[in-house]
């Protein structure tokens, strides 16, 4: 995961409606180098680190006590006594499965990438439904209920997230169309008006053109929407409206699976929520088109 050199110091900490484990990875590519080692040994046990004096966990990521402690504002805490109650509350509340986490060892049976890879995945979802904000949620369900026109753009992994919500959409009569192309997104973004809205979906928000893309939606006055593991990225920053997702990724598993999860998940709660707005004429619109393709599944 590439970290930014030196942290921004006017940067707001992360929010701090989300448990702290998972606030601290969505922090931390804007982490300086030193914050991060501190941040690593908080990752690696949180448990054992809560029972650390700040001298000791200081010494553990070679770094000063002065890090530690601008590593706890950075999460939106007073202070170093804080960060050890946090981190003993919230290691006690956590479900302690002996499931590892870590990537794929060389060593790994079949039974151990199946242990792995599922509790992975089912970490994804349960994480993320537990940090996603319920405001920015319902601000995004309005705006696209009420949208004159909706433009996804993802690019790879994200592109499969945002055609599973313009598939969705458009079944229920929202006007919706999802890109992976750069230049057909800038094109669609640049004929946005006030009232329309633009999703843009980026594990990292860091692709430069996912960026652009909400910028120039931005630009031409729509409500912009951006999907993101990270509430701290360029992404998140240009984005009116952002929902985070809270997946680990590791360098084996770049792009796997439990990040396309944890964003799915994000995707159907919004969908989920849009067509809450009004039920009864999407009821009607899921069976008019269930009705339309009947003749096409094979039966007997």
């Amino acid at each position: 995961m590439a970290r930014a050199d030196h942290a921004d110091p006017a940067q707001p900490a992360a929010p701090n409606g989300a448990p702290l484990l998972i606030r601290l990875r969505g922090l931390r590519p804007t982490l300086s180098p030193a914050e991060d080692r501190v941040a690593e040994q908080v990752l690696a046990d949180a448990r054992a680190a809560a029972g650390l004096t700040i001298t000791e966990l200081a010494a553990a990521a070679s770094t000063s006590e002065t890090t530690v402690l601008r590593f706890c504002r950075r999460l939106g805490l007073t202070g170093y006594p804080a960060l050890r109650l946090a981190l003993a509350e919230e290691s006690a509340q956590q479900r302690m499965r002996s499931a590892p986490t870590t990537d794929i060892s060389g060593d790994d049976t079949i039974d151990d990438i199946i242990a792995k890879v599922s509790f992975a995945d089912a970490s994804a979802v349960e994480d993320t439904a537990q940090q996603l904000d319920r405001g920015s949620l319902t601000r995004a369900a309005e705006a696209v209920a009420a949208a004159g026109r909706v433009e996804i753009f993802g690019i790879a992994a994200s592109y499969t997230v945002g055609s599973d919500l313009q598939q969705k959409l458009h079944r229920i009569g929202v006007f919706t169309s999802c890109t992976a192309d750069p230049h057909i997104a800038l094109t669609g973004a640049a004929l946005l008006r006030a009232g329309d809205v633009s999703i843009a979906i980026s594990h990292s928000g860091t692709t430069a053109e996912t960026v652009e893309v909400i910028e120039q939606a931005a630009a031409c006055g729509a409500t912009t929407i951006a999907i993101t593991n990270f509430p701290m990225s360029r992404l998140a920053a240009r984005a009116d409206i952002t929902l985070t997702t809270a997946a680990r990724e590791t360098p084996l598993r770049s792009g796997a699976t439990a990040s396309r999860i944890a964003a799915l998940t994000v995707v159907d709660c919004l969908y989920i929520a849009v067509a809450q707005r009004d039920l009864e004429r999407v009821t009607d619109a899921v069976a008019q088109t269930r009705r339309s393709v009947a003749g096409h599944h094979l039966t007997g």
